[in-house]
């Protein structure tokens, strides 16, 4: 645990000082702790922080709740990324906004910057679910991750395909990290943490109010190179996402959706005012240069493959890894692998429902 923490929290604890003046404190003073041992002169001294806030940072004296927040910390096997850590996601960094201090658990990699929030309605129908799942799948087989709220629906959906096809996923919560919600999402959120992370900018123990899900929805825009909107009523927060992904220079999608359906009437007004209208995830793609360098690069497949290889059982391993892009008939997979053809077809059975290999007539297999 880094000392420079005790006092990110503390400074997220002083009524009135956000992002902006933050930033000019970093400028003035070397590190987070000078800022609190800086005398009241220096403090007002700085751009925007005058008099009333200098004194608001020189008279914290709420140590121990800080050291409450720290034991949470540890508990809970959470991370903070300050503003000024390297490791905080350079997207977000670059928004006109981005919190002050993240608290993580899981991980954030390079490999994240490719990534793509899908958001949505919490009651979605079979075509909406049908959708998301579909568009996730085939952005995680490129190397994308994808990035949501982990709120019951679309979000859920978006990040429970990216895990079961061996992917990446970053959840971003309204609440602290302590607070599950929904609860029904333990396991989702556990899931997550361990492969990607999930992320919050509010303090352990916030509760999930309404006013903390704008600010949350800002987050998930930030992380992204694009937000796709996947049924949506005419208030929904999911319209919220869509307003910051604008604001932050971000690319807009929304799938369109039956005209006379209250769950189309927020995704098809996206699109009247120049959402890109998306039906497969190429349409996601030619928008973004970063996505169409990645689906033309050879490395991708074997990215991909190697992600499947690592989720599939030892049985499994030895069937995929003697599969290629061209058709292999059972009989010759047979021979390579060594398998009985019973024990063969029920492997490349399941590995068919991963959709992980397509079956072509005449029992020929190939990858996916």
């Amino acid at each position: 645990m880094r000392e420079d923490w005790k006092y990110w929290i503390a400074l997220s604890m002083v009524n009135g000082i956000g992002i902006v003046l933050i930033r000019n404190l970093l400028i003035k003073f070397y590190s987070v702790k000078d800022i609190f041992e800086a005398s009241k002169k220096e403090l007002a001294n700085v751009e925007g922080i005058g008099s009333k806030n200098a004194e608001a940072i020189k008279s914290f004296n709420n140590w121990d709740k800080v050291d409450q927040e720290l034991e949470k910390i540890e508990k809970w096997g959470i991370q903070l990324l300050p503003l000024n850590d390297p490791e905080y996601p350079a997207s977000l960094l670059q928004t006109y906004n981005p919190p002050p201090l993240l608290y993580m658990k899981g991980e954030i990699l390079s490999q994240d910057t490719l990534s793509i929030a899908i958001v949505g309605s919490r009651v979605p129908d079979r075509y909406g679910r049908s959708v998301t799942e579909t568009l996730s799948s085939e952005l995680v087989s490129m190397g994308v991750t994808i990035v949501s709220g982990l709120a019951r629906g679309i979000d859920s959906i978006a990040q429970s395909e990216a895990l079961k096809k061996g992917g990446r996923t970053i959840g971003v919560l309204g609440c602290g990290l302590d607070q599950i919600y929904p609860p029904e999402n333990k396991k989702l959120y556990t899931a997550v943490s361990q492969n990607g992370a999930v992320i919050s900018e509010f303090n352990l123990g916030t509760p999930p109010i309404a006013q903390n899900f704008p600010r949350r929805n800002r987050i998930i825009s930030g992380l992204s190179l694009g937000v796709v909107v996947v049924q949506a009523s005419e208030k929904s927060g999911s319209l919220i996402s869509a307003s910051f992904a604008l604001d932050q220079n971000r690319e807009v999608f929304a799938v369109p959706g039956e005209v006379t359906k209250k769950l189309s009437r927020g995704t098809n007004w996206l699109i009247k005012r120049g959402a890109k209208l998306v039906e497969t995830v190429d349409d996601i793609v030619s928008e973004i240069d970063a996505l169409r360098k990645l689906q033309t690069s050879d490395l991708f497949e074997e990215d991909r493959n190697e992600k499947i290889l690592a989720s599939l059982s030892k049985g499994q391993k030895e069937v995929f890894s003697v599969l290629t892009k061209d058709p292999m008939h059972i009989d010759e997979i047979t021979k390579m692998t060594g398998i009985e053809s019973s024990s063969l077809l029920s492997t490349l059975l399941t590995l068919e429902l991963n959709d992980f290999v397509a079956q072509l007539p005449g029992k020929h297999f190939q990858i996916k």
